[in-house]
């Protein structure tokens, strides 16, 4: 564990308290909160205090050279994965955090679901912890005994030099795009921020890159051991596929050797994130197991997760851009017998412009759309609406923003062969209005809602 920080609740008894300007926030105001949990010293940029202090030009400089200085060494031995692009994160992440685990390896994993470090599971504020907290779950998995830690890698995260300090062994870029164009304005911007992740390689690191993706060029930077991946080209290369609904087959190409796989996962974008879990996995020595490891994988929670209902199938799923939802109602379409159903809302206080796309998507795939809430925060959730049907000329929507109310109604139009995707929120178990985080869960209310019409709930 470590003995310095910059949140005030974490200080231990002993520990240095670092007073941070963040974005949300300045760390001296919390000065006091840190010597009453026992700080033996204070770094800041201003002040006096009661207790031993060091007043410096740049506080978050210096927690950053203290960490680096300290902990480094002691990280030498543990391997880095980064994995960054707009969607497909998790799932990849997910996926070589556990072939690792069913090869016996210890790892852990850091991103969008949590911190998992072997059976344990830690909630995260978001996919990305800011250093200090970084460091923290780093030594927590070093003294576990960890070998690798997988961690997804934001555009927000680079930008606000959340990954700083240390450098990966392995960096790879799944796809970029529309998303938080709110802060990085262009998608150019976009794809830069990302890129930064493929400067932090260590010496002898390897970087992925999906060679489909029409930004790859940002991600093939001179002097790094280069590895693509694709359906296209690459060096790992996809042969040919065939799909289900209880599965996919699939074959790759390396080196002018076919392999098949076996998999449980669906959708050609589950394809790219098995593609290049096996890339990294065959790069670091795990090629021989990968045939009998692969077809035990299973998606992370909240990622195309089904619940069948009498002959229909309710699927929640994390999509909240316009690629991720046009992508998993193209791959239910191949699938469904019946009707498609979506509901679905869109986050406040971001990217505005992807609002009328996605619903026009989601009326385009789908045989009818409930828009109803999502992460509010301070947004009026009728500007909302009316940002995603601005300019609408299809009808096959309505409106309830009770998302309870709106995944029952959803299931309630189910027939036969049917399926229901309720989108956006996944894995996550509340809903953001303003500062509050009220507790909710797509797949508790589907599941309580089932129980109460006397069905069986199978995942």
């Amino acid at each position: 564990m470590l003995d310095i920080t910059a949140d005030s609740r974490k200080v231990k008894n002993g520990d240095i308290f670092v007073a941070v300007r963040g974005i949300d926030g300045d760390g001296h105001d919390y000065i006091d909160k840190a010597i009453q949990n026992g700080a033996s010293k204070i770094i800041a940029e201003e002040g006096t205090y009661e207790i031993p202090y060091e007043i410096v030009d740049d506080s978050r400089e210096y927690l950053l050279s203290y960490l680096k200085k300290h902990y480094n060494p002691k990280l030498r031995n543990v391997k880095f994965v980064g994995i960054t692009g707009t969607n497909g994160k998790t799932t990849t992440a997910f996926l070589i955090y556990k072939a690792l685990r069913l090869m016996g390896i210890k790892s852990a994993y850091i991103g969008t679901n949590g911190f998992y470090l072997e059976e344990k599971v830690f909630s995260l504020p978001n996919s990305s912890p800011d250093i200090w907290d970084s460091y923290d779950m780093f030594m927590q998995a070093k003294e576990d005994g960890c070998k690798y830690i997988i961690m997804e890698v934001s555009s927000h995260a680079l930008s606000y030099n959340r990954v700083e300090g240390y450098l990966f062994d392995y960096a790879l870029f799944t796809n970029l795009t529309q998303d938080h164009l709110d802060y990085h304005k262009t998608m150019g911007n976009y794809a830069l921020a990302k890129q930064l992740l493929f400067k932090k390689l260590k010496k002898n690191g390897k970087a992925f890159i999906n060679i489909d993706d029409k930004y790859k060029d940002y991600f093939l930077l001179e002097g790094n051991d280069n590895i693509t991946y694709g359906f296209t080209g690459g060096d790992y290369k996809v042969d040919s596929y065939k799909m289900t609904a209880e599965g996919t087959t699939f074959s790759y190409e390396h080196k002018g050797i076919i392999y098949e796989i076996d998999m449980q996962l669906i959708a050609q974008y589950n394809i790219y994130n098995m593609l290049s879990a096996i890339c990294i996995l065959s790069e670091m020595g795990f090629a021989d197991k990968l045939k009998e490891i692969i077809p035990l994988l299973k998606a992370p929670i909240g990622r195309m997760e089904t619940i069948h209902y009498k002959t229909n199938s309710i699927i929640i799923d994390y999509a909240h851009t316009p690629d991720a939802v046009e992508k998993i109602l193209k791959t239910v379409k191949t699938i469904c017998k019946g009707k498609i159903y979506v509901a679905f809302g869109c986050t406040g206080d971001r990217d505005r412009t992807k609002r009328p796309i996605m619903l026009s998507l989601a009326c385009h795939l789908a045989d009818h759309v409930i828009i109803t809430n999502d992460d509010l925060h301070f947004e009026d959730p009728k500007q909302i609406v009316a940002d995603m049907t601005e300019g609408a000329t299809y009808d096959n929507y309505e409106v309830c923003l009770d998302r309870k109310k709106a995944i029952i109604k959803g299931i309630d139009l189910l027939k036969e062969n049917d399926i229901f995707l309720i989108l956006g929120k996944g894995h996550e178990d509340a809903m953001i209005v303003g500062n509050e985080r009220i507790p909710f869960s797509d797949k508790k209310e589907v599941s309580t809602y089932l129980q109460k019409k006397g069905t069986l709930v199978e995942s």
